[in-house]
């Protein structure tokens, strides 16, 4: 996840191929170090953000307003007075540095042409938009940089703009062979990062992505390397560099699972198929026409998936605090039950020491007695100072005590074992859940079985408006995947009729998943799908293979008193699927 020298350079191209020649029609400053620019050029009109935020800087086209401010700050009224209504000349990057640099005329309050650049530099917390006459002298900038916090550039009105080179890295444009076998292979560092410390605009993750289309491990020390892996490892450098050179990308993003993970302005083939089964960890990639588009949909699914894991944080750790606390006294029960097992022997002493107890001497420390159960003879340990009946009575009341515990714990064993499963399912509605609206239904089902408390007036309850997962198989058949218990309730014993399927995955928690049949046979394609939603929808979706159960609902039953989501079926077929998140239906946005 790097917005490096590639990425930019994709971004210039995309600028030059859409609002280069365009006119700024609107600028704004929705944020104290963000433009939102509007452009007009060839009867069209695009919107242009440009973010100098310290943690994430950005800049995409988009096709959303954004509001702002009634009051433009200070930066925002400089732009709009001397470039309001100018024209993009020219957008450029300066080799492959992190750097956008807008050429833009105007007209000055004279009429005469002018012309003026702004400056956008995305290097993290080194982030700014600086505004610069054509003598490259400072008008002004987003964020002014004063000595005294920067002593390798000042950025302040009246100084000159220059582009500080602080790491020593070379322009990846212009290195020969032998200038890049000296920079990458005289450094005691592993291969990929000797690429990404040597040169500009590479980041880590290209570095790597190299490294892997060389077929060169790119831990491998570069110092290491044998003459012809350097030759090799530079004619993919170079090869890499003529496509960027010459506008040659192909955004993407990479997502692991259904999070994005990666995204980058050339094809990350390290994440293809074949590096997913050998990492064990499943990967897919999605190509975009477009990197604005990759970066819009790549922040606002990481976003979307922050704000989610956020939200969730405390009902999290109620729900791993509870379990872990059930996992110690379900642990506990099962080493007292087992304690138990002893009761049996007891009776069985108790009752041969009435059958043949009738002649022990006093003092008799043991005793040995055919056990009539089993035809075997056994001693029995007997306190001499007691009678053969006053060690009878001993003993049964031993065995009355454990069989009292023995009921009883039976009993709590089974409470505290549903309890965990209904908490483990909560733990995995909570990884499944992708809105605020489906942390709502949850944090009802939390409060309704005394897991939190409610809070606000008269303990209202907040609206529900979570709707289950809708998906259609390749067949066409409808398919819904419930994303709480609540649901799993509500799907399998009010949606479904007696012919739809049901599946689970088989004694892990997971979803409901029903496929309606409408009185069809399904295909075996629907079958598959609907098993790959019912593993990926549960606590097995990261293994490669999930045993899933299905059947028809008909033959579902809810036991007594049982937890919302909770059933019991026989007969039931089973397979083993995998968990192709290709091959699981469509989606339906509802």
């Amino acid at each position: 996840m790097a917005f490096d020298g590639f990425v930019v350079a994709a971004l210039v191209k995309e600028m030059n191929d859409t609002i280069a020649g365009g006119r700024l029609y609107k600028i704004a400053q929705p944020e104290e170090d963000e433009l939102f620019i509007t452009i007009k050029n060839n009867k069209e009109q695009y919107r242009l953000l440009l973010s100098a935020n310290a943690s994430l800087p950005l800049a995409y086209l988009l096709e959303d307003n954004k509001p702002s401010p009634l009051t433009a700050p200070n930066f925002c009224m400089l732009l709009r007075k001397h470039i309001s209504n100018g024209r993009i000349v020219s957008i450029t990057q300066p080799g492959l540095e992190r750097i956008i640099r807008f050429e833009i005329e105007h007209l000055d309050e004279m009429g005469d042409l002018c012309k003026k650049f702004l400056i956008v530099e995305l290097m993290g917390k080194h982030s700014n938009i600086i505004f610069c006459d054509e003598n490259n002298i400072i008008i002004d900038s987003i964020k002014h940089i004063p000595a005294y916090v920067s002593s390798v550039r000042e950025v302040l009105p009246g100084r000159e703009y220059f582009i500080p080179n602080t790491t020593g890295k070379h322009n990846p444009f212009t290195v020969n062979q032998s200038e890049f076998e000296h920079d990458v292979c005289s450094k005691p560092f592993e291969l990929s990062k000797a690429v990404y410390s040597s040169f500009t605009g590479i980041s880590p993750v290209i570095a790597e992505e190299i490294c892997h289309v060389a077929s060169i491990d790119s831990h491998t020390s570069a110092g290491c390397l044998t003459p012809d892996e350097r030759l090799h490892i530079f004619n993919i450098f170079s090869s890499v560099m003529e496509d960027i050179s010459g506008g040659i990308f192909s955004p993407c993003i990479v997502y692991k699972d259904d999070e994005p993970v990666e995204f980058s302005a050339i094809p990350l083939t390290m994440y293809s198929c074949d590096a997913s089964v050998a990492s064990g960890i499943s990967y897919r990639t999605e190509h975009f026409s477009s990197i604005s588009t990759v970066l819009l949909n790549f922040y606002e699914k990481k976003n979307a998936l922050s704000r989610i894991r956020q939200r969730s944080a405390d009902l999290r750790q109620i729900v791993n605090t509870a379990l872990e606390r059930n996992y110690k006294k379900y642990d506990l029960q099962l080493k007292q039950l087992s304690d138990t097992d002893k009761r049996e022997k007891y009776r069985i002493y108790g009752e041969l020491l009435n059958t043949y107890g009738y002649n022990i001497p006093e003092g008799t420390k043991s005793f040995e007695a055919l056990n009539y159960y089993t035809n075997d003879m056994i001693t029995i340990p007997l306190q001499p100072d007691l009678t053969a009946r006053e060690n009878s009575v001993k003993y049964f009341e031993r065995y009355n005590k454990l069989k009292r515990t023995y009921e009883a714990l039976s009993k709590l064993t089974l409470e505290t074992k549903a309890e965990i499963e209904h908490l483990e399912s909560i733990s995995n509605s909570l990884d499944i859940a992708v809105s605020y609206e489906d942390l709502v239904q949850l944090k009802e089902e939390m409060i309704e079985y005394g897991y939190i408390h409610r809070k606000g007036p008269k303990g209202k309850k907040e609206k529900i408006t979570s709707k289950p997962f809708h998906y259609i198989s390749s067949d066409g058949f409808h398919m819904y995947v419930g994303k709480n218990n609540f649901q799993n309730e509500e799907l399998t014993f009010g949606l479904a009729t007696g012919n739809d399927w049901w599946f689970h995955a088989k004694n892990i928690p997971g979803s409901h998943v029903i496929v309606k049949a409408e009185n069809k046979e399904l295909p075996d394609n629907t079958f598959e799908e609907a098993a790959r939603l019912a593993a990926h929808y549960s606590k097995g979706r990261a293994q490669e293979k999930v045993d899933v159960d299905y059947i028809q609902k008909k033959h579902i039953k809810k036991p007594n008193a049982a937890k919302p989501g909770f059933v019991i079926y026989h007969t039931n077929y089973s397979m083993t699927i995998d968990n192709d998140h290709h091959k699981m239906g469509t989606l339906v946005e509802e």
